[in-house]
């Protein structure tokens, strides 16, 4: 049996962040959550099935973005042995990202040192090999200060979440036309979830192999498409498959006019980085780039886990599971 640490949580309301507290729980590590006092942790501490899941890790409460309030509030001036972040930004907008992925795990890696943290383990994201958004700028700029602080680290980086790919399962359920963009074999993915990457994450901590390493990961079985992925949904639902498809160079029209229209009107400018960031999802892989090649390489791409897509689909139909998309809602 490893021993156990003392490890404190950012990040630990979201599905990957529930999942990851659940993995330390069970592997009997004292765990300390640090969740963002706003109306999504208010409605957490109504909801009984996420305060179940944090159920065993003692929650605390204040502003992330806030020096003061991480330190009194969430570090209390303790000793901590790991630091695990999950946190992200909410739209991936510039003045949020920049907040978040950047300046807020700033001073989080600040008193992580104060708390002679001794390993952080950072929740990254595969498209950030690839930057073109604001949102992959900050987290690249964070995780290069992460590399060169002193701590261990443990840099993890994902493919697409089973909650990002179920947006469409209800209009399908509907009678509605899947939505493919371009002809839908554009891009490709290894989807994981959250339980198999809160496994990942947890398992960082006695892992050797995976300190001071950046660490793409993917879930079980081959890449998939999002073509591949509507065919499966339809025949799980026992439909007729029907697509439609929307011409990337629609979206890039949609993504021109509101950057014009941004340079005037502020209000504006996010819609257009959303727009920007719904295209770059459309047309690039989640998957490990190949810098030589210039491809992105599916064999390359790291698989763990059990669950695979279609298995969520099927519980999703089935009515066992309900996906949470949140402020990345597309469909």
């Amino acid at each position: 049996m490893a021993s156990s640490r003392r490890v404190i949580v950012l990040g630990g309301t979201g599905t990957a962040g529930r999942a990851a507290v659940r993995a330390l729980l069970r592997r009997n590590h004292e765990v300390v959550c640090f969740l963002r006092l706003d109306g999504a942790s208010e409605r957490m501490r109504s909801d009984d099935d996420v305060a179940n899941s944090l159920a065993g890790a003692t929650l605390r409460y204040g502003d992330v973005t806030n020096p003061i309030s991480l330190s009194s509030d969430g570090f209390c001036g303790e000793k901590f042995d790991v630091l695990v972040s999950c946190l992200a930004s909410r739209t991936g907008v510039p003045r949020d990202a920049w907040s978040i992925d950047y300046q807020a795990h700033i001073s989080a890696l600040n008193e992580a040192k104060k708390a002679r943290v001794s390993h952080i383990i950072l929740l990254s994201a595969i498209c950030v090999q690839k930057p073109l958004l604001a949102f992959q700028y900050a987290k690249l700029a964070f995780e290069k200060a992460l590399i060169g602080s002193g701590p261990t680290y443990s840099i993890v980086r994902p493919t697409a979440f089973f909650k990002s790919l179920s947006g469409q399962i209800d209009r399908v359920r509907k009678g509605k036309s899947f939505l493919l963009f371009g002809d839908g074999m554009l891009t490709a993915c290894k989807p994981i979830s959250d339980d198999d990457l809160g496994e990942f994450l947890a398992g960082c901590i006695e892992d050797e192999s995976r300190h001071n390493c950046i660490l793409p990961v993917g879930g079980p079985g081959q890449a998939t498409t999002p073509k591949q992925q509507g065919e499966q949904l339809f025949r799980l639902l026992g439909y007729e498959p029907k697509f439609r498809y929307v011409p990337v160079p629609a979206m890039d029209a949609i993504a021109w006019t509101l950057t014009a229209v941004g340079r005037i009107l502020p209000s504006i400018a996010e819609k257009a980085e959303l727009a920007r960031i719904g295209r770059y999802y459309a047309t690039e892989s989640m998957l490990v780039w190949d810098p030589v090649t210039e491809r992105y390489d599916a064999a390359a791409t790291p698989s763990i886990g059990t669950e695979t897509l279609f298995d969520f689909y099927a519980r999703v139909i089935r009515d066992d599971v309900s996906v949470e998309r949140g402020d990345h809602a597309v469909f």
